[in-house]
């Protein structure tokens, strides 16, 4: 034991020092061994830094030149100026909007099933091929799927896509399967699609009634009864139009304050009355607390429905798609397209974008999306307003001239960077060295982040590290 000792006293005198380097960052922290200075690296304060952008945040009333910082996927701050080097990436955005990410709370998702003329089926699209290229970081589905086949419509699309897909839950059991499925009372049932909604709270936010034919009030009684029983909101897309159940009655007796009537400047069911002004229904309904929305799709939106309604003062409440493949290349091209069409109806940006973010995210009591208050999550649309000459078309081809239209350059999904139009966030390939591979830290990079930090681990889906998988021989 006595030579151990000697040995170890030995070495001691030529115990290793370490030196910082000039260039490095960090704290100094003294060497217990030696008392000479040490650095320690140091994490940055921030993962992802939005610099010089004007955001408009409609939660918080600020629409001002402000940098935005992210931190583990939720927003640290908002201010006139952040210091990038506390950034671990920094974006210039200067010359550009930034809005929270857009909500479209009318969209049709449930695709892949096979199912012929069916909104189960072959009528929805993917949504990630839609979304973030516009700056849509949240969809709610509206009524895909009732409660016989929402947990199918769950595994099959919301969780495996990387939009955030929320859900309004048909009152028909079999959903939006169209013919005879959506015109049978008999699957139209409050209890099991109340039960469904309680079992997802969170995920299914609303129940959706849609398409009926007949003149009973009966599916949207039992949508409002299913409502009630869950503590969420009905959407009515109210289906063909009706003597025996006028839009007037529907808004003023049978919704609830906080549910919502869709496709309001389609002009299908009485939405102006006959001399062309608002229908006096509506304006009674806005006062009891209904909510109107746009719901564009390929045959809910014309002009001459919507320029005298907003001349009139009846602006929508929340700006949505009414995504679908009958939609997507007609009239109505993607959210972006919906909101351009306000613009140019004379409402400000400023309204246009709480129209597509704060609104709808309340209407669906989704209190943490649409806004980038310190802490929310951390979902961010950068914007372009282009000048020019446009055109806009409704769902039948009549073409509106516009002279300004929105690009989104960058979208923000949890923190990371989910689209990116020009490559703002990415630098230049000739800066790069020789054989350079992905580029990108997974801390803000959900597109191509490099793939090994640290050892025994690898980057997963969205750049986030996950357990190295043992390779099968």
């Amino acid at each position: 034991m006595a030579r151990t000792t000697r040995r170890w006293l030995l070495l001691v005198p030529f115990a290793f020092v370490l030196v910082p380097f000039p260039w490095s960052r960090g704290p100094v922290a003294l060497s217990r061994s030696s008392g000479t200075a040490q650095q320690q690296p140091t994490a940055p304060k921030y993962d992802l830094l939005l610099r010089g952008g004007h955001v408009i945040d409609a939660r918080n009333n600020i629409s001002a030149v402000r940098d935005v910082a992210i931190a583990n996927g939720k927003i640290a701050a908002v201010d006139a100026k952040l210091n990038p080097s506390d950034a671990l990436k920094t974006v210039d955005v200067t010359g550009l909007y930034v809005t929270p990410g857009l909500v479209d709370i009318h969209a049709h998702t449930y695709t892949g099933t096979g199912e012929r003329a069916s909104y189960a089926g072959d009528n929805s699209v993917p949504p990630d091929g839609f979304t973030f290229r516009v700056g849509v970081t949240t969809v709610a589905d509206a009524g895909c799927a009732g409660w016989r086949n929402f947990e199918d419509f769950k595994q099959r699309i919301i969780d495996r896509s990387k939009t955030r897909i929320l859900a309004f839950i048909n009152i028909v059991g079999n959903g939006m399967r169209g013919g005879t499925y959506e015109q049978d009372l008999n699957d139209m049932e409050a209890k099991p699609t109340a039960d469904m909604a309680k079992r997802f709270p969170g995920l299914i936010i609303g129940v959706k009634t849609a398409h009926y034919n007949g003149p009973e009030w009966a599916p949207v009684e039992r949508a409002v009864e299913a409502g009630t029983i869950a503590n969420i909101p009905v959407m009515v897309d109210f289906g063909a139009n009706k003597p025996e159940r006028p839009v007037a009655e529907l808004v003023t007796k049978k919704l609830r304050p906080g549910d919502i009537y869709t496709h309001v400047y389609s002009g299908l069911r009485g939405e102006l009355d006959p001399s062309g002004h608002v229908n006096p229904g509506l304006i009674e309904g806005r006062k009891r607390g209904v909510i109107f929305d746009v719901g564009h799709g390929g045959g809910s939106f014309l002009w001459r429905i919507a320029v005298p309604a907003i001349k009139e003062g009846f602006l929508p409440d929340s700006i949505s798609t009414d995504l679908h493949i009958g939609s997507m290349n007609t009239g109505m091209k993607d959210m972006l397209n919906v909101m351009d069409k306000f613009l140019a109806m004379g409402l400000s940006l400023d309204d246009v974008v709480a129209k597509s973010t704060w609104n709808p995210a309340r209407e669906i009591k989704q209190d943490g999306l649409g806004h980038l208050s310190i802490g929310a999550i951390a979902d961010v649309a950068v914007l372009r307003l282009e000048k020019g000459r446009f055109g806009l078309t409704d769902m039948y081809g009549a073409r509106m001239d516009a002279t300004e239209r929105l690009m989104c350059e960058l979208t923000v999904k949890d923190g990371k960077v989910v689209y990116d139009l020009n490559g703002v966030s990415r630098p230049d390939w000739q800066t790069l060295p020789a054989g350079y591979g992905p580029i990108g830290d997974g801390r803000w990079d959900g597109l191509n982040p490099a793939r090994v930090t640290t050892p025994g681990t690898q980057r997963g889906r969205g750049g986030a590290p996950q357990a190295a998988t043992p390779i099968r021989r």
